[in-house]
């Protein structure tokens, strides 16, 4: 993926070839342990694992971690990136959380219900619940955290309509809602909505979080926002005797070459978005592995419908069946994915993948369909790609010579990834290829962002405006899970099919590049880690 989390809803943001089961905990009374569910992972290596061993590694030590961007922000209301989101969810958690099988597991609540009719949740807390600094955890902090994130709403805002947030007592959260919102369970389970002390522990807003205080397993201790992050482990974690390390370091390393070098001279213990053509490298390394889970990710080719060219629906259409989608995994995925049909990766309920019918390869019917157009000879565009990731490189230049088939000619910008980011925040492009993933295994998490024309990225920056869409998506928010909100999510998908704001390519599984003395590390289908139970060997 690129460095982007994709939960969106109503203003709001944030695949897989290992196929997933995503089971939505949404019934009342969820009990399920999260000491018992977090430690499944899927690996390609034996060497990944360790815990089948006796000799588990020791306790202690530091765990380093190379990552392709530094973390600018811990304010989890206004952040979804992921250089940001997956350094947040280390030092805040939420009520409830997801497991690496995508399976929504209580967390800081030791249970939870749902009314009959939908509108009200209650939750009680675990006992003991401390902060990292040793205060106590209360249904009051969480009343501040939930208001406060109602209040700033941000790229995550909560979509639901919320009537009210009251602790009923020290350990019991009551939420209200004006009406049902199917997703909301599922949507309480990202980074953004976890627990901060209620008043910011009587710190200002600005000096909080630039030393946050959470319930996570780690603690910051030094931060270049432009650099290097080091966490310490939380002594007053609620999990006991976890995490296991001393230390958590987030080392930066923009370029995925050097990570590879890096990981191989042991310069570092891991590597997050380990490139798919390195992956074999890797696994088949004397001291080196892969841990790998299925992904809620979809690797994507965007379309700015502001685009004098990409506001006609012919273009679009002409260039999706110009563009040999299988082809294109087979060549750059290596076995790690597997190509889209639907927007929702296949890791998602209610994803359509093998009923929707996409606009496959053929280039007759492509130059057909872009003589429908007002450009039935072609023109000039630009492709916005961020640098540093070979894989991106390679498919802007299979999507080039895709475009050169029918006479479109695309002139490939490679910027650096901060650059990249500013120009589509801004809709400074054409067409621009990114990933869009989900933060909670919920159809939503991906669909309102991408189809929201008022949401927080006007759908993923593409500025894509269909309002029979937009009522299919609320419809879909309000239909409680079963026969009827699948028929709604069938038919918007298809209509995206058809009209292609953005064109899915594949879903890649998650990749994380490992030492084989790496015991412990569990991939999340986020993308994140959960690294609680890591354990470093010699």
């Amino acid at each position: 993926m690129s460095q982007f989390t994709a939960s969106f809803r109503k203003s709001v943001w944030v695949g897989a070839l290992a196929i997933l089961l995503v089971v939505i905990a949404g019934c009342s009374g969820s009990k399920n342990d999260p000491k018992q569910n977090n430690s499944a992972q899927a690996t390609t290596s034996p060497a990944a694992t360790q815990s089948a061993n006796t000799d588990v590694p020791a306790a202690g030590g530091t765990f380093v971690y190379g990552r392709p961007a530094s973390v600018t922000s811990f304010d989890l209301h206004n952040e979804i990136t992921s250089n940001n989101a997956f350094a947040i969810d280390k030092v805040f958690e939420s009520l409830v959380a997801f497991n690496s099988k995508g399976e929504i597991v209580d967390w800081l609540a030791q249970s939870h219900s749902i009314s009959q009719d939908g509108l009200t949740y209650t939750f009680v807390l675990r006992d003991g619940l401390k902060f990292s600094n040793g205060t106590a955890v209360t249904a009051k902090d969480a009343v501040f955290s939930l208001n406060r994130h109602l209040k700033v709403g941000g790229p995550l805002a909560i979509a639901a309509k919320v009537a009210s947030v009251k602790a009923q007592d020290d350990k019991t959260l009551v939420i209200t809602l004006k009406e049902p919102y199917t997703p909301f369970i599922s949507e309480l389970s990202n980074f953004s909505n976890g627990i901060i002390p209620d008043n910011f522990g009587g710190a200002t807003e600005e000096e909080f979080f630039k030393k946050p205080i959470g319930t996570g397993p780690f603690v910051v201790e030094t931060w270049d926002p432009a650099g290097d992050l080091t966490f310490t482990k939380n002594p007053n974690y609620w999990q006991e005797g976890k995490p296991y390390i001393d230390k958590l370091v987030y080392k930066l390393i923009e370029d995925d070459s050097q990570a590879i070098n890096q990981l191989k001279a042991g310069d570092v213990d891991a590597i997050e978005s380990l490139a798919l053509q390195n992956a074999d490298e890797i696994k088949n390394g004397a001291d080196t592995a892969v841990v790998t889970n299925g992904s809620w990710v979809t690797e994507q080719l965007f379309f700015n419908t502001l685009d004098k060219h990409f506001s006609d629906v012919h273009v679009r259409r002409a260039l999706a069946l110009a563009l040999d989608r299988e082809g294109l995994t087979k060549a750059l995925t290596f076995g790690y994915a597997q190509t889209a049909n639907s927007l929702l990766p296949t890791t998602i309920p209610y994803n359509s993948n093998d009923t929707i019918k996409p606009l496959n390869y053929d280039v007759t019917a492509a130059k057909e369909e872009l003589a429908k157009s007002a450009f039935p000879n072609g023109f000039t565009t630009k492709l916005l790609v961020a640098s540093g990731n070979s894989t991106r490189a390679q498919e802007a230049q299979i999507i080039q010579a895709a475009g050169q088939t029918i006479g479109i000619k695309i002139e490939i910008e490679s910027t650096e990834l901060a650059t990249f980011r500013e120009r589509f925040f801004k809709y400074d492009f054409a067409a621009m290829l990114n990933s869009g993933q989900a933060d909670s295994p919920e159809a939503n998490s991906i669909i309102a962002f991408q189809t929201d024309p008022d949401g927080f990225s006007k759908s993923y920056w593409t500025h894509y405006t269909n309002k029979d869409v937009t009522k299919l998506l609320y419809d879909g928010q309000k239909t409680a899970d079963g026969d009827a909100r699948a028929q709604i999510y069938s038919k918007l998908l298809q209509t995206l099919a058809d009209e292609v704001p953005y064109i899915p390519l594949y879903y890649p599984d998650i990749l994380i590049g490992a030492r084989s003395s790496v015991d412990g590390l569990v991939v999340l289908p986020n993308g994140s880690l959960r690294l609680e139970d890591v354990r470093i060997g010699k």
